[in-house]
């Protein structure tokens, strides 16, 4: 349920109500908007309560909610939430937020090289996998704690916060201690029992879309670690698998309105997984910032050819370059910022 309170209700009303709720059994989930501020309610449904929970002061409305999730729902949280990863960087604000760096680490100079490219060109985040989910056993899988160390090494040198995929509930604290944001690959949208435990974290999370994954049951994934008392919670749009063999993936872009609307959760997009091909990463990149994308998630490497892995996806430094200046564009266009790029000017 949703409860609306009176623009005249005080502080002590707030809590009041709040108390009232509590009193159910149920949790009860504040939003103070300037004007009128609403508590979401989140517990057994009980139709009988609304009548309960209208009679109380300062209430104006009460209005059940059929939507299966509630605290990711914009129902519940009318305003975006911002993500604050650190380092002065934020995720869901005018200014977009750029994850930019290999899709493995591959050594230490290897980290620290990107890192400055990326940050050269305009990236405010590093992000860079230590622990790879691979198709095949005999593939790359990644350093993993001596990646992480680089990674968190390369971050500090270069004042951009780090991003890195978490796959397991056993490597939990280290991927904690050397990131600021933990990724939640595609393949574990709906590993539950490691979405409790990233909830139960504390530290922002990223959570891809799934390979087929729904927008309900992705936007209930998402549910998983805000239930747990996670309010920092970014999603990524990476594609999803069609019939379509000509790329990849199928990137997504009606899902980035489309999860605007449904939910106040910043989302981001991943043109290179999205898509899987080079020359589409630039493109499908401005259409989602074009469609209300928050940011991006770009691979970068310096030598796509020899890649340990996903080099077919992944720009080179003077390529992702141009893309920045691409995206500064069109982010200029929907009124959004990208830090420190400028846009190309166009032929008169």
């Amino acid at each position: 349920m949703i409860i609306v309170v009176s623009p005249d209700a005080s502080p002590e009303d707030l809590d009041h109500i709040v108390a009232r709720v509590e009193e159910t059994g149920r949790q009860a989930h504040l939003s103070v908007g300037t004007e009128r501020s609403i508590i979401g309610v989140i517990g057994p449904d009980d139709p009988s309560l609304q009548d309960t929970f209208e009679a109380l002061p300062h209430v104006e409305s009460v209005h059940r909610v059929t939507k299966p999730y509630k605290l990711v729902s914009r129902d519940f949280h009318p305003a975006n939430t911002i993500v604050d990863v650190g380092l002065g960087v934020t995720v869901g604000g005018t200014e977009l937020a750029v994850m930019a760096g290999p899709c493995s680490i591959e050594n230490e100079a290897h980290i620290f090289d990107a890192a400055r490219a990326v940050k050269a060109a305009g990236a405010n985040m590093l992000r860079g996998g230590a622990y790879k989910p691979r198709s095949s056993p005999y593939a790359f899988r990644g350093l993993g704690p001596e990646g992480l160390a680089y990674l968190a090494a390369a971050g500090k040198a270069s004042g951009l916060p780090v991003i890195t995929e978490l796959m397991s509930v056993r490597d939990i604290d280290a991927v904690c201690r050397y990131s600021d944001v933990i990724q939640i690959g595609a393949r574990n949208m709906q590993n539950f029992i490691l979405l409790d435990e990233v909830g139960k974290a504390k530290k922002p999370v990223m959570l891809k879309r799934a390979l087929a994954g729904q927008i309900e049951e992705w936007l209930l994934a998402a549910e998983y670690i805000l239930a747990q008392g996670n309010p920092d919670v970014i999603l990524c749009e990476r594609g999803i698998r069609t019939f379509e063999t000509a790329y990849r993936n199928t990137f997504d872009v009606n899902a980035i309105p489309l999860v605007k609307e449904l939910s106040h959760l910043p989302i981001i997009a991943d043109p290179s997984h999205g898509t899987g091909k080079v020359g589409l990463v630039t493109p499908v990149a401005m259409a989602g910032i074009a469609a209300g994308a928050d940011g991006l998630m770009i691979e970068v490497h310096n030598d796509p050819e020899h890649a340990l892995s996903d080099g077919a996806q992944s720009l080179t430094y003077d390529r992702f370059g141009v893309m920045m200046r691409s995206v500064a564009g069109i982010a200029a266009a929907v009124e959004r910022t990208l830090s420190g790029v400028r846009a190309p000017v166009a032929a008169r």
